[in-house]
């Protein structure tokens, strides 16, 4: 299973890269995750894992796999036969809006029964936290930070 969900802040890159980094602060903004707890330290650095407890699913230890400061990081969860791959990624736009991207991939030898009984759901997941990504992102920008100013000038 393969599912890609895209958004556009108008918070700028900095303020949607903190948005994005700061995982154990999901929760507050989006209800597909009840708790986001890290299992070595609460910075996303390759190699720190944290558990995820979300609704309706077994919590998974997610293991950071790849950071780009400011652009991107992927996480990732194995359980027998299925590996999945959650990608989150940041796209300046000339405008000073950011392209929020985020996905989930799944491979495996059950790769594809898992996504008999999850496909919905996951897919209603990931938009809710890109949804909430925007959300978060926008909160901590300040009036201005973005495209257009609503003045009129």
């Amino acid at each position: 299973m393969n599912y890609e969900e895209s958004t556009t802040t108008s918070a700028g890159l900095d303020h949607a890269w903190a948005a994005l980094a700061n995982v154990t602060a999901y929760p507050k903004w989006t209800k597909s995750m009840t708790a986001v707890e890290p299992l070595d330290a609460p910075v996303l650095a390759v190699g720190n894992r944290f558990r995820i407890r979300q609704p309706g699913l077994p919590p998974g230890v997610w293991r950071v796999s790849d950071v780009h400061e400011g652009e991107s990081f992927e996480w990732e969860a194995k359980s027998p036969g299925v590996h999945t791959v959650g990608y989150h990624r940041l796209r300046a736009n000339p405008d000073g809006t950011t392209t929020i991207t985020l996905g989930i991939r799944q491979s495996g030898a059950l790769a594809w029964l898992v996504g008999l009984f999850i496909t919905g759901k996951t897919r209603r997941y990931v938009r809710m936290e890109a949804a909430g990504t925007k959300a978060a992102a926008e909160a901590q920008a300040p009036a201005g930070d973005g495209t257009a100013s609503t003045s009129g000038r």
